[in-house]
């Protein structure tokens, strides 16, 4: 209260009430851009938002993210987050509202918090934690293999020279990057795990389909061994 007059009156902020978060959704938005050619990005959407006028006073939280449908579909979804009061009202004053994006009718959706699924570092799967994941050591994203990124020449068998292949394996050089492909220990496409281009990154903010899909991939897993064991049994009793 002493040095309460010398105090510039301009730098003090005014009083307002304590913030909340509320969340919303996007839907309907043409997953490529008319003015790039490419994929819409979210500093696009950014600018989309503050141009239209149902957005006035309303700031966002951080960045939208966007998540798109379906790999096949031209459409995707907009998560964002906007600073509300305790009572909802600017989200409420958003929900079920359409604006134009050019030709297309975009809606708004309330939604519940939606937490994006993690992927663990040691293992590369997504949804585990520290205390669930049996990985004791730190598997190499690339390969697959338990050992860093460091130790990959030293370590990994597709840069140790074979002569037993059916293609000759050189030994990769010291010093030289690793150049052989895999696939990603996830999804089994032509990418690593943590890529974007993977599907379990796209559906990464939806927990159901992560969930759905790990039980697939078991079920095939189980499959697979039950045949390994069926197809031992039938050499045995032929021999």
């Amino acid at each position: 209260m002493k040095n309460s007059y010398s105090v510039n009156v301009s730098n003090v902020d005014s009083p307002r009430l304590l913030q909340f978060k509320s969340y919303l959704k996007i839907i309907s938005i043409p997953y490529i851009s008319e003015i790039s050619n490419l994929h819409i990005t979210s500093d696009e959407i950014k600018s989309i938002i503050k141009v239209n006028h149902i957005f006035n006073n309303i700031v966002l939280v951080s960045k939208p993210r966007i998540i798109k449908v379906l790999l096949k579909l031209d459409i995707f979804i907009i998560w964002i987050n906007i600073w509300d009061v305790q009572s909802g009202v600017k989200a409420k004053g958003l929900i079920n509202r359409y604006f134009n994006v050019r030709r297309y009718i975009i809606t708004i959706w309330g939604t519940n918090m939606n937490l994006w699924v993690s992927q663990y570092k040691n293992c590369w799967k997504w949804g585990h934690v520290i205390g669930v994941c049996k990985i004791q050591d730190v598997k190499y994203i690339k390969c697959n293999g338990l050992h860093q990124s460091i130790h990959h020449q030293q370590f990994a068998w597709c840069c140790k020279a074979n002569k037993k292949t059916n293609s000759l394996r050189l030994k990769t050089k010291k010093g030289k990057p690793c150049l052989h492909l895999f696939k990603c220990s996830n999804y089994k496409g032509n990418h690593q795990a943590n890529s974007n281009e993977c599907s379990f990154w796209h559906h990464r903010f939806n927990r159901k389909w992560h969930s759905k899909k790990y039980v697939k991939i078991q079920e095939n897993q189980k499959q697979l061994i039950c045949s390994s064991v069926n197809s031992v049994e039938v050499w045995l009793l032929k021999t």
